[in-house]
């Protein structure tokens, strides 16, 4: 059988989602390179895609570590439904972290300010926002194979990043920890907001390793 494609941004991400019947890409937070990894997938070689990974929340009512699991992406004047069958499964495994199943966003750049994360929640009722699901969602589509995304919220709708974060990684999805200091060094300002994302970033991802084994082999995909 062919395995699950999991699409992920971060390098932590891909190393969570690999396993029995799955494989793993991640492109560093940059939609284009995702695009060519996915492009010289001929045939993709997988029987279904899922987005798995962290998320900026868009919904004031989600906080840090709240697991979506997407009905539809949303990308611009585009829409990609997710494979109701595959997303109920899911809400199904993930049941006990108390999964929302709702629309995401998806977006080329990141979303940074609180006044932009409620515009966008306002023109797409996303609950949350990322950088590769609209791109995993049009890979799918494209060779009709099934799409979910699984979604963990970070840096919640009222929290703020700091830009630097946002651009410190490297292509293969590993944190440029040079990078982060020199932005420090430049502003040492920026130290607080780099700590409130820290402490977000580290109970999302505490509840994206209690997902892994909920969903167990193939990511859940029935």
């Amino acid at each position: 059988m062919l395995p699950v494609l999991a699409v992920t941004g971060l390098a932590k991400e891909a190393r969570l989602a690999a396993g029995p019947g799955v494989i793993a890409i991640g492109a560093g937070g940059d939609p284009r390179r995702l695009r060519a990894l996915l492009e010289v997938r001929v045939p993709p070689e997988c029987r279904a895609v899922v987005s798995i990974g962290i998320a900026g929340g868009l919904a004031p009512d989600l906080a840090a570590g709240d697991v979506v699991v997407a009905t539809e992406i949303v990308a611009g004047d585009r829409s990609y439904p997710a494979d109701r069958a595959v997303a109920d499964a899911l809400m199904a495994r993930l049941a006990a972290l108390g999964s929302v199943l709702a629309a995401v966003a998806g977006v080329e750049t990141a979303i940074l300010a609180p006044a932009d994360k409620a515009s966008l929640h306002a023109r797409t009722g996303a609950v949350a926002v990322d950088m590769e699901s609209h791109v995993a969602a049009a890979f799918a589509a494209r060779h009709g194979l099934p799409f979910a995304a699984i979604r963990v919220i970070c840096d919640p709708a009222k929290r703020a990043i700091p830009a630097f974060a946002a651009q410190a990684l490297k292509p293969n999805g590993e944190p440029d920890i040079v990078a982060v200091l020199m932005a420090i060094l430049r502003d040492p300002r920026q130290i607080g907001p780099l700590m409130h994302l820290a402490r977000d970033s580290g109970r999302a991802f505490a509840v994206l390793k209690r997902c892994r084994p909920l969903l167990g082999a193939n990511l859940g995909v029935p």
